[in-house]
């Protein structure tokens, strides 16, 4: 029995047990059933003869039920989330996976969390730098906001410091004896990254084969991850600060032989790092100040990468119940361009534009668009996501992808003609 089906084994075993002897207060079911259709206008970059899909539409469904328990005395929390998709045209975007399925119990000024979880880190729009805990699951969108269920044991402890150093540190917590919170991962179970098969779009020109997975340096499909990050909110800034020693979840994609003419496909590369990061967010009247940075070893040079921006926000514009947001945020990627010792990252030295548009209105309307500008090639990527309420239980999103990689050398000349349109149909039960 492979290591990730024990863990989900265990977890269960342990919620169950736990419920029987607890008793639940509270129990809650609910989800949703998506319908999906994408629809590329133009053939892929690779041309006809290749094995991907070619103009047209291309349609999937996906479940993700929700089940959540509190216990009577409320010290215990179970989620148990599933995930599955069915895509009609790529095999590799067909997939199941478990986003939660965990048991949390509520200390005084502590938390324990043991089974699946997924945890997201980041203040930043445009890219998430500092969010390393859960592997992205790249099948479900490019955009690499969708993550896979990650095994977990999760300590948090309040961070009670002596009142007399908590006034000279942070005078404003310290009768509330409020110094932030600590939170110790330990990691079992690795989870590769998904990638489009053969037949999917928005891929590069080898297909990527992640049954030959290589772990470099130390690194293993079997072992134990650690993560430690201290957080706490000071007046209007929010402060994170982390580090994480395991297997990286970026991999490097080597080709299967040396002569690209001869390779068939692309092996990813899993190494072994030490990454350190801090994320801080400032909260004004109309202004957020966002800012997230990384120091990474082990992946080629060690480097640094950031994503700094300032988002502004314009309230009940024209006197209505409108609100207009407006972001700009810089982006910088100092690893090895070689494509071999580090990721390639499209993300090197960028500047990201876009705009928020929330009508607050009773169907919950909501318009996020956006572009990427390389500052050194002529590189290119535009989005805009479109969200509504139908009814009650339905909902509806439009999502427009274009890319230009005008640049043959560009991280998007490979996808530059997999522009997209999504539409995707809502059931929320």
């Amino acid at each position: 029995m492979a290591l990730r089906s024990k863990i989900i084994f265990i977890a269960i075993l342990v919620i169950a047990q736990t419920m029987i002897s607890a008793g639940a207060v509270e129990t809650r079911l609910s989800g949703h059933v998506e319908s999906q259709v994408r629809w590329f206008q133009s053939s892929p970059t690779l041309g006809p003869s290749s094995d991907q899909q070619l103009t047209g539409i291309s349609p999937s469904i996906a479940v993700q039920p929700e089940w959540r328990y509190q216990t009577r005395n409320r010290k215990h929390d179970f989620s148990i989330i599933p995930f599955a998709r069915y895509d009609a045209d790529d095999d590799d975007r067909t997939h199941v996976d478990m986003r939660e399925l965990y048991w949390l119990y509520h200390g005084q000024g502590w938390e324990v969390l043991a089974g699946i979880n997924r945890v997201f880190w980041g203040v930043a729009e445009s890219r998430h730098l500092v969010d390393i805990i859960n592997q992205t699951d790249l099948v479900e969108d490019p955009d690499e906001e969708d993550k896979l269920g990650q095994p977990m044991v999760r300590l948090t402890m309040d961070l009670k410091p002596t009142l007399g150093l908590a006034r000279v540190l942070d005078p404003e917590n310290a009768k509330k004896g409020d110094w932030g919170k600590l939170t110790l991962f330990l990691l079992p179970g690795f989870r590769e990254r998904t990638f489009p098969g053969s037949e999917g779009r928005l891929r590069g020109p080898l297909p990527v084969d992640e049954s030959d997975a290589v772990y470099s340096d130390g690194a293993s499909r079997d072992r134990v991850d650690l993560a430690l990050r201290y957080s706490h909110t000071i007046d209007r800034w929010n402060l994170g600060l982390h580090y994480f020693h395991g297997n990286s979840r970026e991999p490097r994609l080597i080709p299967n032989h040396p002569d690209l003419r001869q390779a068939t496909h692309v092996n990813p590369n899993y190494d072994l790092i030490n990454q350190a990061g801090l994320d801080i967010q400032y909260t004004g009247d109309v202004w957020l100040g966002k800012f997230e940075g990384i120091i990474r070893e082990g992946q080629g040079s060690t480097f640094g990468a950031l994503v700094a921006g300032l988002e502004y926000t314009k309230y009940q514009i024209f006197d209505s119940d409108t609100d207009l947001g407006l972001l700009v945020e810089y982006l910088y990627d100092g690893r090895d361009d070689d494509g071999l010792s580090a990721p390639v990252t499209p993300f090197d030295n960028d500047i990201f534009l876009g705009t928020r548009l929330s009508l607050n209105d009773v169907k919950n309307t909501q318009v996020l668009a956006g572009i990427m500008m390389d500052l050194d090639i002529d590189e290119y990527s535009f989005n805009i996501e479109a969200e509504r309420r139908i009814t009650n239980n339905m909902s509806a999103e439009l999502l427009l992808r274009l890319f230009d990689g005008g640049d043959p050398l560009g991280a998007f000349s490979r996808i530059r003609k997999d522009d997209y349109v999504q539409f995707s149909l809502s059931y929320h039960f």
